[in-house]
């Protein structure tokens, strides 16, 4: 069991999702014999040396080879196994998109996708290695499980639910090290029901992975303009709980999607077709990676530059509140 001690959230915080993973899986293993991982030469990365030497029958290195190691974790789930692979985003997804479609999602397996480093968390890697499309096509897999943790705390939640589902599934992980704490008092995971962080009558500030900690800055930032934001963690994306997103349609004046990820096929598309059934409904405005390859730089700068900072966010949300005075002025 993994056991949530207040120096094991912030040792995990320290470390940031992708490096503290490890620990977290291995905490998991003990209670459960059927877990296997297989990694494609990212055992260090993803912190899974311990796990390696605690159970060295259950781990296997496959080697820079998405697509075989796809195989090869259709094969173990097969045989009854609890399959957990674990490469760098932008490979286990789109490299290996065929594999994951026809062997796990097809055949219905009980494989896990760890997807390393999503969004920009590479930035000064480039392009070849942001992954921003990941939500756009796993989403489109019949079957498959979408979990997009906010914080360290989240992911470990994510992975103990991961441990006891069965059926394929993909787990995104985004930020880099110290990520953000968005649970400080305990995280309450139900998958497939989004948590709502903070609440307010104006904006309702739907976010997805590392970058929800940004959305509660934005909302903090709000206290003299008269506007009051909702937060709500959208830490499942498939399934997708479209019912909120129109209750939150009805009770506030604008919708904001934020994500690392494409405005198209992400979050921001989900909520979209969410409000696509309604008729009168409050606008929504999406952030994320507009069209276009962005230009790398390291992960504060690439926030910045994608207007992913709560100050970028603000900009796009005051777009359509005029300041209180132009307000008044024009109701005279």
């Amino acid at each position: 069991m993994i056991e949530y001690s207040s120096g094991n959230i912030l040792g995990w915080t320290r470390l940031g999702m992708r490096k503290a993973f490890g620990a977290m899986l291995q905490a998991a293993a003990a209670e459960h014999e059927d877990i296997i991982v297989l990694a494609a030469d990212v055992a260090s990365s993803a912190g899974l040396m311990e796990f390696a030497e605690q159970f060295p029958d259950r781990f296997y290195n496959i080697g820079i080879a998405e697509q075989n190691m796809l195989g090869i974790a259709a094969g173990l789930a097969k045989e009854g196994n609890n399959v957990f692979v674990v490469s760098f985003a932008p490979f286990v997804s789109m490299r290996a998109y065929e594999a994951v479609r026809t062997l796990v999602g097809y055949m219905n397996l009980n494989v896990k996708i760890v997807a390393l480093a999503s969004g920009l968390s590479l930035g000064s890697q480039g392009n070849t290695h942001f992954c921003l499309e990941d939500i756009s096509i796993m989403r489109t897999i019949p079957g498959m499980t979408l979990l997009s943790p906010a914080d360290c705390l989240e992911e470990a939640k994510c992975i103990e639910y991961l441990a006891d589902h069965s059926g394929p599934a993909f787990l995104r992980l985004t930020g880099i090290d110290g990520t953000p704490m968005v649970y400080r008092d305990g995280c309450d995971f139900k998958a497939g029901v989004p948590n709502i962080l903070r609440e307010g009558a104006d904006v309702a500030v739907l976010g997805t992975g590392s970058v929800v900690s940004e959305c509660l800055r934005l909302a903090r930032s709000f206290k003299n303009e008269g506007l009051t934001c909702s937060v709500v963690d959208v830490h499942t994306l498939k399934p997708f709980d479209s019912e909120i997103v129109r209750h939150l349609a009805r009770t506030h004046r604008l919708l904001l999607s934020v994500e690392e990820h494409f405005i198209s096929g992400g979050l921001g598309s989900l909520t979209a077709e969410a409000l696509s059934t309604m008729g009168h409904h409050a606008p929504l405005v999406k952030a994320g990676i507009e069209d276009a390859f962005p230009c790398p730089g390291d992960y504060s700068f690439m926030l910045k530059e994608c207007g992913l900072t709560a100050a970028g966010l603000k900009e796009k949300i005051m777009a359509f509140f005029p300041p209180q005075s132009e307000a008044e002025e024009g109701r005279q």
